[in-house]
């Protein structure tokens, strides 16, 4: 990678530490209408930081042909900043086991209504990209991402960039130019575009050596001095064998890796067969296109579906292949896919790119998708990278200058996973041979940080990546641990496992056995792990693993492997030393033995007291003027027996009151909705929230303000003329809208003497908006007086009137000559 000092996007302050009576059980508000004005293309917005740093002048290679195709392109929306608080408060208390949304995860499809953009502003932004020419494929289900697919020529009418190739370093590529812009009555919803460039994700990922043949029999783990990992002598050094024992081994859990190329279903059989693991084929999904087998992403695929599947055998390894477009990567096409379907309750990337090279909707993307993971309890690993303290370089750069961490690893949302590498020093920790599965590791052998660079008597940069992010504010669970000194911004990685070339993991691709290393192992294994601890959870997801994590720090056995030695400086950066704290800047709080983590793990079970909300009715309507009750039960939950206090968060002209406001545990209170007069129809959400000392619990009713029933009288003519012994007509139109129900009565008042009046039709019954035209016939008598008189023509109905005037004007008859006599007719 080439890095970039100059490209530095605006710091990210992420706020987690809010009290915990601001959190709000599942069940808020839904998500409000933000775009309220016309669409008007000539006044435009920019959005920064949507432009990929190499995408220079000097690079240009001039523009893309109009035709090209431009597919799935994600647009990312953002909820209104009142939404992200209560989201930020909601993630906070879902770990907090003194809330009533301790472990209380939403749906992908209640995250999307709650936090997500409205219906309708999710279909007018759809209509103005079609209106482009856009095709728009599809909206996920939570609801702060839209995909569609076009031309680069609809991408420079739309978006006002144009996509022109480069090319650095010998490769092709396609960027668009600068930053694209958007209408202003768009941009409180649309916060960017997550890319228009193929600079991809890269994989953390060693080099692979072959080192059997197809078909042979599987290697031994240990050759003299060099020693390979088979899932057996992972259990022995991380301690997992006791949880075998114990019938834990992830059954009942779920693992979803994400992957950009397919992989061959026959290598993970044998894979499994040579390391004497039950046959437990994982389910693969494609993202769209199928990739088929992508050259060095296969690698990465292979080893993160072996090796999740090696370390929790019995769980179900779910596989997302997502396949990359010209402008968009498979690999975030397939995470937002986990991420919206919930497709496991653990997940694993083994991708990355350095925070600078990201740019804002980027890291806003990431961060997002995993605040998500986290609500709808998806416990998240990413590799923290393989390039040392210089994240923006690849490991087998030469030399670096300038540090910088995984962006897809550090927001507090995900769990970072580093590398170690293991230091046997003069002891004895493998046998010579291989035993049982493979295995030939002894016991729990000692770590160092992972570097096998230039700098520590290896090549290239070859370290395990981790320093402080540029962008993410450090987390309160991270706040105060010893070594994590980092300018209160996130330190990176979380943890770390093996992930030395020193003693590679092996795995079986294309029928050969290949040695392999890097954080791109270490974070699938620590998947493994996690599902290992989901089963001993009953099965339940755990959400946001980070701050359980750094609560084990205080447990009386820690199950941390404290790092007591090395660093990940590389050649031209110095990077972070390990000396035995608790945390350090190049493996976090080290490795872990699996056993003592899986049983430390606090019990996810509810026993703090609390309470729950239910209102007899979850949705009201109501005309403006109106009112309606209801009732509110509350009930304590785990022996609380106390009082709480009601509250109402209502919209614009609606009120809630209780009766009464402070409520017992047990009972009810009646609450009275109130729509003022005047008020526009509209459907929002009626927050309720019970407060009682620090705990709280929120529920919400759906309110939908009718429009008001509209009667409307027009007369065809104003004036007409009607003639002695004669008739004449006048089309009258009655227009119903709004909420109106019933019939409509016709009357005409005002007739003069001599003059009778008929309907077509009276008495008819519109609903809702209609439009009908009865037609009126006015008489007149032979002998009627002749005059100017007006009428009122008045339409009656659903407690509405509406009437309009009408002059009539009767004339004489004209006279008729017969044989030279003028008669009348």
């Amino acid at each position: 990678m080439i890095h970039l000092r100059n490209f530095r996007p605006a710091l990210f302050a992420l706020a987690i530490s809010l009290p915990i009576s601001a959190c709000l059980a599942p069940g808020s508000a839904a998500a409000q209408n933000r775009i309220t004005r016309p669409i008007d293309e000539s006044e435009v917005v920019t959005l920064t930081g949507n432009t990929h740093p190499l995408a220079r002048a000097e690079f240009d290679r001039g523009p893309v042909p109009a035709d090209t195709r431009i597919e799935r392109t994600v647009l990312l929306l953002q909820p209104s900043p009142e939404r992200q608080k209560e989201l930020d408060a909601l993630t906070e208390a879902q770990q907090n086991p003194d809330s009533v949304s301790y472990h209380r995860w939403l749906t992908p499809q209640e995250y999307g209504s709650r936090f997500g953009a409205s219906p309708a502003d999710l279909a007018r932004i759809a209509a103005w990209l079609e209106s482009h020419g856009f095709s728009v494929e599809t909206t996920p289900a939570g609801r702060q991402l839209l995909i569609f697919s076009g031309s680069a020529g609809q991408v420079a009418d739309t978006f006002h960039t144009e996509i022109h190739e480069y090319s650095i370093d010998g490769q092709a590529h396609i960027a668009n130019t600068q930053d694209p812009q958007i209408p202003r009555a768009l941009a409180s919803v649309i916060a960017g575009i997550l890319s228009l460039h193929d600079f991809r994700r890269v994989s953390q990922i060693r080099t692979i050596q072959r080192i059997a043949e197809p078909d042979a029999a599987h290697p031994e783990n240990t050759q003299g001095s060099t020693h390979y990992l088979f899932p057996a002598d992972y259990a022995t050094i991380y301690d997992l064998n006791p949880q075998y024992k114990a019938g834990k081994n992830g059954s009942g859990a779920s693992i979803a890796i994400v992957g950009r190329s397919n992989i061959n279903l026959s290598d993970i059989s044998s894979f499994r067969s040579y390391s004497a693991l039950a046959a437990n084929q994982p389910t693969v999904i494609l993202e769209g296109a199928n990739p088929g087998l992508v050259s060095g992403d296969q690698d990465e695929s292979t080893l993160d579906v072996e090796w999740s599947g090696a370390v929790a055998p019995g769980a179900a390894v779910k596989f997302v292949v997502g396949a990359s477009t010209a402008t968009t990567d498979g690999v975030d096409l397939s995470a937002q896919y986990i991420v919206n379907h919930k497709t496991a309750n653990v997940m694993s990337t083994s991708y990355g790119n350095c925070e600078s090279n990201m740019g804002s909707s980027e890291m806003a993307f990431y961060n997002s998708l995993w605040q998500q993971a986290a609500s709808e309890g998806i416990s998240s690993f990413v590799s923290s990278g393989d390039s040392g303290a210089a994240g923006c370089y690849g490991g087998s750069s030469t030399s670096a200058s300038g540090t910088g961490v995984n962006g897809l690893c550090s927001s507090p949302y995900s769990t970072c996973v580093g590398g170690t590498e293991f230091n046997e020093g003069s002891g004895t920790y493998w046998a010579g041979t291989n035993g049982a599965g493979g295995g030939s590791a002894l016991s729990y052998i000692p770590e160092k940080v992972w570097n096998e660079s230039g700098k520590d008597g290896g090549s290239g940069l070859w370290s395990s990546g981790g320093g402080i992010s540029e962008y993410y504010a450090q987390p309160v669970w991270q706040k105060g641990v010893p070594g994590a000194t980092s300018n209160n911004m996130r330190a990176v990685p979380d943890v770390a496992l093996s992930a030395a070339s020193h003693d590679g993991y092996l795995i079986c691709e294309n029928g050969s056995w290949w040695v392999i290393a890097g954080t791109s192992a270490a974070s699938p294994s620590f998947a493994g792990i996690m599902a290992i601890v989901d089963q001993k959870q009953s099965g339940a997801g755990q959400g946001n693993a980070n701050p359980t994590l750094y609560s084990l720090l205080e447990a009386s056995t820690k199950p941390f492997h404290a790092t007591p030695t090395g660093n990940n400086s590389v050649p031209g950066v110095i990077g972070f030393i390990a000396s035995g704290a608790a945390y350090n800047l190049a493996t976090g709080l080290g490795s872990v033995d699996a056993n003592l983590l899986v049983d430390g793990w606090p019990s996810a079970g509810a026993t703090q007291p609390g309470f729950t909300l239910k209102p007899s009715v979850t949705t009201e309507s109501l005309l403006p003027g109106k009112s309606a009750t209801f009732t509110i039960a509350v009930t304590g939950v785990n022996g609380f027996a106390g009082s709480v206090a009601l509250t109402a968060k209502t919209p614009s002209g609606v009120s809630l009151s209780f009766n009464p406001a402070t409520v017992k545990a047990g009972a009810n209170s009646t609450a009275t909705l109130a729509v003022a007069s005047g008020t526009g129809a509209a459907t929002n959400s009626v927050a309720i929230t019970a407060t009682s000392g620090s705990i709280s619990a929120t529920t919400n009713v759906s309110l939908t303000v009718l429009p008001a029933p509209t009667l409307a009288v027009t007369s065809a003519s104003a004036k007409v003329a009607l003639v002695q012994g004669k008739t004449a007509t006048v089309a009258v139109t009655v227009a119903t809208g709004g909420t109106y129900t019933g019939a409509v009565t016709l009357a005409v008042t005002g007739l003069p003497s001599g003059v009778t009046a008929t309907w077509s039709s009276n008495g008819f019954s519109p609903s809702g908006a209609s439009s009908t035209v009865s037609t009126l016939t006015l008489k007149a008598a032979a002998a009627a007086a002749l005059s100017s008189t007006t009428l009122t023509i008045s339409a009656s109905g659903d407690a509405l009137q509406s009437k309009v005037p009408c002059t009539v004007q009767v004339t004489k008859a004209p006279s008729v000559t017969v044989a030279g006599h003028r008669e009348r007719p």
